[in-house]
Parts: C-alpha cells; structure tokens; sequence
C-alpha cells in the first residue's frame, strides 16, 4: 500500500496536481500552507476593530460630505441631546414616534424658535439616513414652532460711524469691510490673499454661505488699510516659514493636490490668528483666521460706547449695507447679487426702512403739528 501510494503522489507531483490539490498539510497538529516555514511563529489572527461609537460616527459622515464645523457641532448637539431625552436609548430602538414627541417637546417647552426646531429635525433626518441608514415615515401631529417675520436691525450712516469710531486695530478693519461690502463675519475671516484683487478693485467671496460663490466690490477708502493690513500678514507669515511652520488650512483635498500650496502666500489669510494653533485631526502646527469672537465682542463694546439702543451685532452692519444701497437707488437686483441670496425676497425685507413709516404715508399728526394748532 505505502508503495502504490508513494507512486501515485510521484504520479501527481510530475503532472503537477500536487501543489493544487495538497497545498495545505499539517505540522505538529498545526494547519499550515505548503509555502510555510514550520520554524516560523505562527501571528494570532488581529481582532476586529471596534466599531467607533455612534456620534464619531455622525462626525465622519458630516466630514465626507465636507459639510462646515458649525453644522457638525449643531447636529452633535441636537443628537445627544435628542438620546438624553429619551433616557439614552439608541436611536435604532426609536423611531416617528419618538421624533415627533421630541420636536413637540422643543417647541411647547423649551419655546424654541422655528429655524431652531427645523435645525434639530434636519439634525435628527442625517441621522437616521446617512448614520443608521433607516428613514422614519411622515411625522404626524407634529407641533411646529410658530415662524414671526423678523425685520432686522439696521443702523443709520452716523450710527455706523459712531461705532466705527469706538473701534481700532485690526477689528476696526474687518467691521469697515462688513458695512462696506455686505460681507458675513466668517466670509470676511476666510479671506485668503488671493481673493483681494486690488486691480479690478473687487473681492471674491468663495464658498460662502451656501457653497456659493460671488464677488463683491472692494471700497476705495479701504485700499491702502488693506495693503498695510496684507503687509503685516506677510511678516508673520515670513517668521512662521523661518521657524518650520507657515502652514494654512486648506479646503478639501487641495493639500494632497498641491503639495506647497499650504504654505504658499496666496493662499495664507489676510487676516491671520496672532497664535499658532494644532490641529484636531492630523495634530500639525499651523496658523488659522482670526478669531471670530474678538471682532463680535469688540463691535458689541462699540455699539455700548457709542450709547446706541439697538441690539445690533456684527450681522447688522450687512444689513446696513444693503438698506444704504437701497436708499441710494441701487437696483434691487444688484445689492441682491452682492449679498449672495438666492431669491430676490430675501433681499425684499430691506425695503422696510425705506418705506418710512406706513409707504411714505404721511400721519395726520404731522399736519396738524405743522399747522401749530397743537403744542408740548
């Protein structure tokens, strides 16, 4: 038997079935491949990685679809705070029910505003597709929170320029180029050095609010502040690339696209961070924009300094941009296209102030006021 066998397996080996057939053998009560050294030590399989926990999960997906660092922080927000709520269960053990009596609650008892409730509900909709990938049906018997048409604050031109001049520095300059361009606080901070074309006299705002796209003017009166402001930019930018740094945050996969660009000076911001900062995810030591918050609390000082009672803030001088275009009699259309909105009735709700009071109706006070009939 051991003959005839051994002539076989000779049989098998010259026509080369062996090596297909009988690849794997057994050594020491150890299964292992033909191709193995016995001698080497066999590697203990690698466990599966753990799955990552539900909220770095919503994270991950909001970063693949290169969504902003707001939203990320709001939907986190209203996610957990929609888990506490329903005693920390899993979202996968809940369902319309649940939503529904959530956004009720947030509405009825925390008398939250409409875009507040829309933001959590739009929260909770990424969830469930994107994250736990099930779709709740249609939410029923919802309770909405009432939407009221807010018309804005608005300042006049000795308004602004009262608090224009409580203001210095560097935050002086980004409050000018709110009220002198239309733009949003976080589109003037992400202004790179190649957005500012001083020879067509224009800014360009990319990915705005929106992911949207559009250029603006650049104010004559703020052409030599900006060349000094660019100046020191490219001072601090110099002594960062002296020390190993001078590295800039760019969007999307631009850094892996170009290489050098991240410490290339079109792309630094105009207005730099006076500190370094690490990154979150990578860890590296670059330098960011500057800090949102110095330019809201300084321009919230100045509208106290100045003793205007109005409850303005950074967004107001947008609006006064666009109030003072209109009263100028700028088309429409155009302050439209220098605010970026995407439908004209957004820009519509300027008209307000120059209606003066009532369409231009005059009172019937006033004449009779003008008439001296009646006196304080």
């Amino acid at each position: 038997m051991g003959g005839a066998g051994g002539q076989n397996r000779k049989r098998l080996k010259s026509r080369g079935v062996l090596e297909g057939c009988f690849s794997v053998y057994i050594v020491g009560g150890i299964k292992m491949n033909a191709n193995q050294n016995p001698k080497q030590p066999q590697t203990a399989p690698q466990a599966p990685k753990p799955k990552p926990r539900l909220l770095d999960q919503v994270r991950q997906q909001i970063r693949v679809r290169h969504m902003s660092r707001s939203t990320e922080k709001s939907y986190v927000h209203w996610i957990r705070h929609y888990i506490h709520y329903h005693g920390k269960r899993h979202p996968k053990e809940l369902g319309t029910d649940e939503v529904n009596a959530f956004l009720s609650h947030l509405a009825t008892h925390r008398k939250v505003s409409a875009s507040t409730q829309n933001q959590a509900l739009c929260a909770l909709v990424f969830l469930y597709k994107h994250v736990i990938e099930e779709e709740f049906g249609e939410l029923e018997g919802l309770i909405r929170a009432r939407r009221r048409r807010n018309l804005p604050v608005v300042l006049t031109r000795d308004e602004v320029y009262a608090v224009l001049d409580q203001m210095a520095g560097t935050n002086r300059l980004i409050a000018c180029l709110l009220y002198g361009t239309g733009l949003r606080l976080m589109e003037c901070l992400r202004l790179r050095v190649k957005d500012v074309d001083f020879g067509f006299g224009q800014i360009q705002v990319r990915d705005g609010k929106g992911r949207k796209n559009r250029v603006t003017m650049l104010p004559s009166a703020l052409v030599e502040p900006l060349r000094r402001q660019l100046e020191a930019a490219k001072k601090i930018h110099a002594a960062d690339l002296h020390e190993g740094y001078g590295k800039v945050h760019l969007p999307f996969a631009l850094e892996r696209k170009y290489k050098s660009a991240a410490r290339e000076w079109a792309w630094q911001f105009v207005f730099p961070s006076p500190t370094r900062f690490r990154d979150r995810e990578t860890g590296k030591i670059g330098r960011h924009h500057w800090y949102p918050r110095r330019v809201q609390r300084a321009v919230r000082t100045a509208i106290k300094a100045a003793g205007i009672p109005k409850h303005a803030s950074c967004h107001t001088l947008r609006h006064s941009f666009a109030t003072s275009l209109l009263a100028a009699g700028y088309d429409i259309r155009t302050v439209q296209e220098l605010l970026g909105h995407r439908n004209v009735k957004t820009t519509m709700i300027y008209t307000h102030v120059l209606n003066r009071g009532g369409r231009g109706v005059e009172s019937p006070v006033d004449s009779l006021l003008t008439g001296k009939r009646l006196g304080f």
